[in-house]
């Protein structure tokens, strides 16, 4: 699969001697380490990253650069390096066999050094690397395929023999935010999913996502009674009552033409028969978020067009309900009232009304408490008041709950599997039980393997990992949380989905303010193109009012999202990989398959896709998904250059599959 010629140096004992250069020396952890980007804590100097003395498997070092995968640095060497040396290991402070590190020394593009996979307790390794000519110097220590946990990467006496200026460390390449998704057309397109599921007696909310200019009628043949149509705005609604499945075809016609799609409404117990999309207020405002927020994030999802495309839901996080115990005149006050429903804080004034004004956007409304005494921001939470808290969100006409564990951990009855499904299932039933469909996320960090039994206890979806921000380097989380999803697979489908987190892509609260993600474009490509895969809810946690072309090409390519909106509910796997290069598919309802051609290194590489990892034969159509467009006939693989942190998403038919598009 790989293109890229490796070199992999002579290693030789820690202990050898190392010849010194004929001009002067120059320590790594003397450089300006602002630029070192890292996947947990902070680069130190001299010192392990958990700030101790650095050790590796016994051996003490006075000098070194503290790291933690996945690490990178640049270093812009100046023309005057003669040499790199160092021993590299995991530090022995990680005291934990999952504790695994690659080391990695790129000069110009080409490989100089790589070690082998590193572990807790290994023997240091020494590094001797020849920089004559070379420029630009990338020292990376990457994790490997069991995350990102105690890899506690020590650059030992790390130092460089130059005759000329002294190197500097650089920022990581600029990309420009390239466009791939064609323009849509200005004719109808129908988007989003193909099958819907509602339960007996529920209110049946959905809007007909379709692309193209207005003024626009719709129209749908075989709608069942009980079920009635808005033309104009294309909503439909109503409840059915009877169980069974129901074949409608949708229609919605402009000035320029007209488009058809069938929908399989499905009537039964089960909801949330394709992944949520949406947007969720949290890693925008935060503790911060006010209604106003949640209304105008409404107004922006029909205004952006993001609604055209099946996003739907509009989900209010954390701290809308009051903070015990405050003295803030807007936070604080009674958490319930006399009966011990739920009240918010005063920067909601009427939790109803709310609802009442996202449907009225065609939308659904999303809400967020804890099974514990308080919520992760401490705000009141349902302990003990979960059947009128049920009762309470159905009343309020609630779409989606997340149920986060957080407080949860101080009235529990111990660290068992039982304790974990406990309130879980308690709030499922009564869900259940209420008048409306409510989708229930649960939200406990992947917990004694949730997706074994999240939907047992009644979950839509299961949060599988931490939360996705929750780190100074948002592309080594995305890696270790997005690929770490293979082999959960199993466990997802239709109703049930694994849920890696958020898209963290356009504007989010990061770094203390509202700011650009950190993510490259190439890194934002991969972020969309792994969750889509992944059959993952699409839940954007940006800042709406910041949605500039570039983000809005990442969440309205309808043929990316036709990947994560399959009816068929499956989520891609691993079938491939060679080191950072990886290779993952998704069956299709229709036959074809869904491949991700990723490269998480930091070369620009060539990534094969085999028919034979595919379970493929013969000739084979590939569709570039991204850029809308078929790259020709192709026999036996499929393979193309790859990007530095970037990703092909392709769809690969048979030659004689009739193309829909």
């Amino acid at each position: 699969m790989r293109s890229a010629t490796f070199l992999l140096l002579t290693v030789l004992p820690a202990a050898a001697a190392v010849s010194a250069g004929s001009g002067s020396t120059v320590w790594l952890a003397s450089l300006d380490l602002s630029k070192v980007k890292q996947g947990w804590g902070k680069p130190q100097v001299d010192k392990a990253v958990t700030e101790v003395p650095m050790s590796i498997a016994g051996r003490k070092f006075e000098h070194g650069l503290g790291t933690h995968a996945s690490s990178v640095i640049y270093i812009d060497t100046k023309g005057g390096c003669e040499r790199f040396l160092a021993c590299v290991g995991v530090d022995d402070n990680a005291k934990d066999p999952r504790g695994s590190v690659v080391f990695k020394v790129i000069g110009d593009g080409k490989m100089l050094f790589r070690s082998p996979v590193m572990k807790t307790g290994d023997q240091p390794l020494q590094v001797d690397v020849n920089l004559k000519g070379v420029k630009t110097l990338v020292l990376l220590a990457e994790p490997t395929a069991d995350g990102i946990a105690f890899d506690h990467a020590d650059w030992a006496e790390a130092r460089f023999e130059i005759t000329g200026d002294r190197p500097e460390t650089m920022d990581r390449p600029r990309e420009d935010p390239i466009i791939l998704t064609p323009k849509p057309s200005p004719k109808p397109r129908i988007n989003g999913p193909k099958v819907f599921g509602v339960r007996p007696g529920s209110p049946f909310i959905f809007t007909i996502p379709a692309a193209g200019d207005r003024p626009m009628v719709f129209s749908a043949e075989n709608l069942p009674e009980g079920l009635g149509l808005d033309a104009a705005a294309g909503k439909i609604s109503g409840s059915l009552t009877k169980r069974g499945e129901y074949h409608v075809t949708l229609k919605a016609r402009n000035a320029l033409g007209v488009a058809s799609r069938p929908l399989r409404i499905v009537v039964g117990d089960a909801i949330a028969l394709t992944p949520p999309m949406g947007w969720n207020s949290w890693y925008c405002y935060m503790n911060e978020v006010t209604e106003k927020d949640i209304r105008d994030a409404a107004d922006a999802m029909v205004s952006s067009g993001m609604i055209n495309h099946g996003y739907c839901y509009v989900d209010v996080d954390d701290c809308w309900m009051v903070y015990p115990g405050s003295d803030d005149p807007v936070l604080g006050g009674e958490p319930r009232s006399p009966d011990g429903a739920l009240r918010p804080n005063k920067r909601f004034t009427d939790m109803k009304a709310m609802a009442d004004y996202i449907h009225s956007k065609g939308l659904k409304a999303g809400l967020y408490i804890s099974p514990g005494p308080r919520t992760c921001g401490g705000f009141e939470g349902s302990w003990g008041r979960e059947e009128l808290d049920a009762r309470t969100f159905a009343e309020w006409g609630y779409d989606l709950l997340k149920y986060d564990f957080c407080s949860y951990g101080s009235v529990w009855k111990g660290d068992s599997l039982e304790e974990h499904k406990k309130p879980y299932k308690l709030m499922g039933d009564l869900l259940r039980k209420q008048n409306r469909d409510i989708v229930f996320n649960l939200c406990q960090y992947g917990m004694a393997n949730v997706w074994e039994w999240g939907a047992e206890v009644g979950g839509n979806s299961w949060r599988t990992t931490g939360d996705l921000g929750a780190t100074n380097d948002l592309w080594a989380n995305v890696c270790a949380i997005g690929f770490s999803q293979n082999g959960l697979e199993k466990w997802a489908g239709p109703g049930h989905w694994n849920d890696p987190d958020y898209l963290l892509i356009g504007w989010i609260h990061w770094d203390g303010a509202i700011r650009p993600t950190p993510l490259t474009p190439n890194e934002q490509y991969t972020h969309v193109s792994l969750w889509s895969l992944l059959a993952a809810p699409l839940i954007l946690s940006g800042d709406m009012r910041h949605l500039d072309d570039f983000t809005l090409s990442l969440l309205t390519n309808d043929e990316v999202i036709e990947v994560n909106q399959d009816p068929l509910g499956k989520q891609a796997r691993r079938v491939a990989q060679d080191d950072e290069l990886e290779v993952w598919a998704k069956d299709m309802e229709d036959g074809s398959n869904a491949v991700g051609l990723f490269n998480r290194g930091e070369l620009e590489s060539v990534v094969t896709a085999k028919w034979s990892d595919l379970g493929l034969a013969g000739k084979r159509i590939v569709r570039d998904l991204w850029r809308q467009k078929d790259l020709g006939v192709f026999e036996g693989r499929f393979e193309t250059k790859v990007p530095r942190h970037g990703v092909v998403l392709v769809r690969i038919r048979a030659a004689e599959q009739r193309q829909e598009h």
